[in-house]
């Protein structure tokens, strides 16, 4: 099934929410953060020092803001950092080591993130809309449909809850740095352009204006909105982008991601090819494998003659089945020709670590079980 209008007009950010989500300092730029303050009737510099605060030191106690007067410090907090999200529930698997957290917004939505604790980094996954639009029919999010935009706000507070449990020591080994960002959960970053981009800025402006984690440990994901990707190259932030491709021949990926019908294959790798090109930045394509579906050598091969001359890495992923899905993972020897026929291209290609089956860790598996209840 094809997208709507009404799902593509999201990808200039359509507004779809009906009961605002409160404002806070995430939302707004530097300076903009300075008039938020004034004009809800607080000095512009507070703005500043709730912003350290919320950045930097990843504090969310008032109590302990020793730089605002006592007598303050409840009501700046309450006006500046408003309460966005409540913790649901948390599920953990490998040992703690990934750890799946579900949100509840200030209207009920419910939204995912990931921690995955590495040897040598920390990753959290984060949502960038309540649902999604894109109707990918072997996706647990796009079967539940589009809820809502995040806003920049509730984006970031995703991350800085992340950042906040790895420096608290709430991931085996204890206290630790969040390191790396992807913008794989719930939602098409780029249909939600305006919010994912200033999110991009509260990550990679250095402290106190933001968390100062470099754009290259940043990805963003996209099922293939060309033009969305010809903004973002243009923003000057230069994060990894990475391409749900899922399938190289159009036919096949009309069905399986249907924005492919509005933009195809070959518009999408070329938006990539520009995007590496004007930023230097190598881009991944992400590719799920379905048993019987995408997994075919003859798929391999074409994917490999697409990819050869292109600066692209493959990531492939086994993919995690929804419960009372009729897709499923790969059988090991699909994958491992699939890897080998790419291989054979001299295409740099991985089989990500499959983590989280048994926390519901694929994207919208655990905000639809919580919503089934």
């Amino acid at each position: 099934m094809s997208p709507t209008n009404e799902e593509l007009k999201l990808i200039f950010d359509e507004p779809v929410q009906k009961k605002k989500a409160p404002k806070h300092i995430a939302d707004f730029s530097l300076e903009d953060r300075k008039n938020f303050a004034k004009e809800l009737g607080f000095q512009p510099f507070r703005a500043a020092q709730v912003a350290t605060h919320y950045f930097s030191h990843l504090n969310n106690d008032p109590s302990t803001w020793s730089d605002i007067p006592a007598d303050q410090r409840e009501a700046i907090a309450d006006a500046l950092t408003p309460k966005l999200m409540e913790l649901v529930t948390t599920r953990t698997t490998d040992g703690g080591m990934t750890r799946k957290d579900l949100w509840k917004l200030h209207d009920g939505t419910l939204v995912e993130s990931v921690l995955m604790c590495y040897t040598d980094r920390v990753t959290v996954c984060i949502s960038s809309q309540a649902g999604c639009g894109m109707n990918c029919p072997f996706c647990a999010t796009g079967q539940g449909g589009l809820k809502r935009n995040l806003t920049a706000a509730e984006i970031t507070d995703q991350i800085v809850a992340a950042a906040r449990a790895c420096a608290n020591g709430e991931l085996p080994g204890g206290p630790t740095r969040l390191s790396n960002i992807v913008f794989m959960g719930m939602g098409e970053p780029l249909a939600n352009y305006n919010a994912v981009i200033r999110t991009l800025h509260n990550i990679v402006d250095a402290n106190p204006d933001g968390l100062g984690i470099s754009a290259r440990s940043v990805t963003v994901s996209t099922v293939g909105l060309v033009n969305g990707v010809e903004k973002l190259m243009e923003e000057g932030i230069n994060c990894t982008l990475a391409i749900s491709l899922h399938t190289p021949d159009d036919e096949l990926r009309n069905t399986l991601v249907p924005i492919n019908n509005r933009f195809n294959v070959r518009e999408i790798l070329a938006a990539a090819d520009a995007y590496e090109k004007k930023t230097g930045r190598r881009y991944s394509i992400e590719y799920a494998l379905i048993r019987d579906i995408n997994d075919q050598a003859w798929r391999a091969d074409l994917l490999g003659r697409m990819l050869k001359n292109r600066a692209a890495h493959v990531n492939l992923i086994p993919l995690n089945p929804t419960p009372g899905s009729k897709w499923t993972a790969s059988r090991r020897e699909d994958e491992a020709e699939f890897v080998r026929v790419l291989e054979s291209y001299g295409v740099p290609v991985t089989v990500r670590d499959t983590r989280g089956r048994e926390i519901d860790g694929a994207c919208g598996q655990l905000a639809a079980s919580e919503s089934a209840k």
